[in-house]
């Protein structure tokens, strides 16, 4: 069973409650960035719009993800149950996975639209996180602007990764691959990525002693409380405001952060 497997049923459990007996909203179309890669971050996510005019958003560029979509034929999956597609996140395998996390983010913000809940706007890009001189701070996943963010503070940076090229000590910062690193910090910073890569329940088994766990990312759209449930203590994504203007850009592989928001909720 993949590490995520409870992570995932308590999300598509808390998402199938909010849609109640009804019928579930339908997949209104799949936009998929440029192949090959843009080499920026405009072309790294792809997004499942519903017909609800809720978007969500997925991070594609783990291992063949974005060549795998390139070839997939988004036109069946128009018409299709958004909770069938969202239910391929924990049941289906490579690709499928990336758009059926894409359709839970999707339908976590048809829930929050119907609920009327709209979260505050984030401060930083860093999850409230507080890095101060001398303070060990840990990173899941190596995202070079977090790491230039916080390692800018002085605070003494570990980033915990898989990829072995990597590993080592850098000016301002180092990289590990193992994850007991993140035991001695604080404050520890998870990139959403985690959902996909099914790393999420190896990495909070070495934060139970931390006092802040943030995950951020674009692909950070799912319902909060499930999240808080495991441990992680804020969750700052992205909140589409101009979804037609969004989706004509990701396709064309142009940025598209102007029109979304960053967000960040808190655990009560």
């Amino acid at each position: 069973m993949r590490n995520t497997a409870s992570v995932a049923d308590a999300l598509l459990g808390a998402i199938t409650t909010g849609l109640g007996a009804g019928p579930a909203p339908r997949v209104r179309a799949i936009h998929l960035p440029p192949v090959p890669w843009t080499g920026t971050k405009a072309g790294e996510f792809a997004a499942v719009e519903l017909d609800s005019g809720a978007i969500g958003l997925s991070y594609v560029l783990l291992d063949d993800t974005l060549a795998a979509l390139a070839g997939l034929d988004g036109a069946r999956l128009v018409g299709r149950d958004a909770l069938a597609l969202a239910r391929l996140w924990r049941d289906g395998h490579g690709a499928e996975r990336t758009l059926g996390f894409a359709a839970v983010n999707a339908l976590s913000r048809h829930l929050l639209d119907q609920a009327g809940t709209v979260p505050p706007t984030a401060t930083d890009s860093i999850g409230g996180l507080v890095p101060t001189a001398g303070e060990r701070i840990g990173m899941v996943g190596f995202f070079p602007p977090l790491v230039r963010q916080i390692a800018g503070t002085g605070a003494r940076l570990t980033v915990v990764e898989l990829r072995a090229d990597l590993a080592g000590a850098h000016p301002g910062f180092e990289v590990t691959l193992d994850p007991a690193a993140l035991q001695a910090c604080p404050q520890v910073l998870v990139t959403s990525t985690v959902l996909l890569n099914d790393s999420l329940d190896a990495m909070l088994a070495h934060c139970r002693g931390a006092r802040a766990v943030a995950m951020v990312g674009p692909g950070a759209g799912c319902l909060p409380q499930p999240l808080f449930d495991r441990g992680i203590t804020a969750l700052g994504g992205t909140w589409v405001e101009d979804g037609p203007a969004l989706t004509a850009a990701l396709r064309s592989g142009a940025p598209w952060s102007g029109f979304a928001r960053k967000v960040l909720w808190r655990r009560p």
